[in-house]
């Protein structure tokens, strides 16, 4: 019985180990795990929009007008919003001064026009007596110069009564051209500076949209295009511009740079002040717009990782990318081939997966 129970013993260790030897599982190995993957949906596109960006509509033409005299101001005859014409009065001064001024200068020439005369006489009777040599020659010198002084002085007289009525004129603050009041600087009362503005005038028949566009944007501007300006009031009211200027410097705060878009026979709806949204669409290549996060990048060749149609597995596809970064949106990158429309490709976590890896679209999948 013993060696029976030996015998037995020895032939189940065999068995063991034969099976063993013949590739058996291990108990201890895992199954591939199933990874949950955030992914996006491939659809083309073959136009980019860049914008709609808040702007305003301002006019090309516009001045700031003063009075060319200090002074009080007792009139100002228009205010924000007024239509005014070329030599409206805008703003009057006070001309208590400026009179006083215009009377002496007045006196200073009749002064001056006497002492003339008076020194012209003088130089005639000097020369009648110098013929008859009753003087010297000095004092015929003397009376020459005296006359000479007297004129000047009478030039001097004239060009001070023509300032001063000047300065008169200057008290009025008028037009310089047909417009609208966009900003006042004064109130009545106030003592003003020569050149202080008190009103600002713009031209509205030239206007313009300014707008705001981040730095980013403006350096992937198609040249010559075209921008599509809508009221916000009212979006269906359009127009088109093209840019006139570009800000040189971008605003420190917000990295943006100040266009200006000069608009094409805009409609009477697009008031000066009126709050616009400025867009730009053209037509590119066809193109797939992924995060660069999608990209698995070897040796200078870019791949993305599809899934599969059933949304279990996932494959791996070379693409080709458009040159450059997507204007609209420089965050992305235009894939161009190697996609087809409603394909869902992994967006995150690509290096961590492999071919026919299986996979399980997580809540975020768009």
């Amino acid at each position: 019985m013993r060696t029976r129970a030996i015998l037995t013993l020895g032939a189940v260790a065999a068995l063991g180990g034969c099976n063993d030897r013949a590739g058996g599982a291990d108990p201890h190995a895992a199954a591939a795990p199933v990874r949950p993957v955030l992914t996006q949906v491939a659809e083309p596109s073959d136009r980019i929009t860049l914008g709609p960006f808040a702007g305003t509509v301002e006019p090309r033409y516009q001045a700031q007008l003063g009075f060319q005299i200090p002074g009080r101001m007792v009139a100002r005859d228009v205010t924000v919003g007024d239509i005014v014409t070329k030599g409206q009065r805008l703003a009057a001064l006070d001309v208590i001064v400026t009179r006083f001024d215009l009377t002496r200068a007045e006196a200073d020439l009749v002064d001056a026009r006497a002492q003339a005369e008076n020194a012209e006489s003088a130089e005639g009777r000097t020369r009648r007596l110098m013929a008859g040599n009753s003087v010297a020659q000095a004092t015929l010198d003397q009376a020459v110069a005296k006359r000479e002084t007297a004129r000047a002085r009478l030039d001097q007289a004239q060009a001070s009564l023509q300032k001063a009525r000047d300065q008169m004129g200057y008290t009025e603050l008028k037009a310089e051209f047909d417009g609208v009041v966009t900003q006042r600087q004064a109130e009545i009362g106030q003592v003003l500076s020569a050149g202080q503005a008190v009103v600002t005038v713009a031209r509205p028949e030239v206007r313009e949209a300014v707008v705001d566009i981040p730095e980013a944007y403006v350096g992937a501007l198609p040249p010559d295009c075209t921008f599509t300006v809508a009221l916000q009031s009212a979006p269906e009211l359009t127009a088109t511009g093209r840019v006139r200027e570009i800000a040189p410097l971008a605003e420190a705060g917000t990295r943006s740079k100040r266009i200006r878009i000069a608009l094409d026979n805009p409609g009477p709806a697009f008031r000066l002040g009126a709050t616009v949204d400025v867009a730009l669409t053209s037509t590119v290549q066809r193109r797939f717009l992924l995060p660069p996060s999608a990209l698995l990048e070897e040796g200078g060749h870019h791949a993305v990782w599809v899934v599969s149609a059933d949304g279990k597995s996932v494959a791996r596809r070379a693409v080709t990318l458009a040159a450059g970064r997507d204007r609209a949106d420089p965050s992305r990158v235009a894939v161009i081939e190697g996609l087809q429309a409603g394909e869902r490709v992994v967006i995150a976590g690509v290096h961590a997966l492999r071919d026919g890896q299986a996979v399980r679209l997580g809540d975020g999948a768009v």
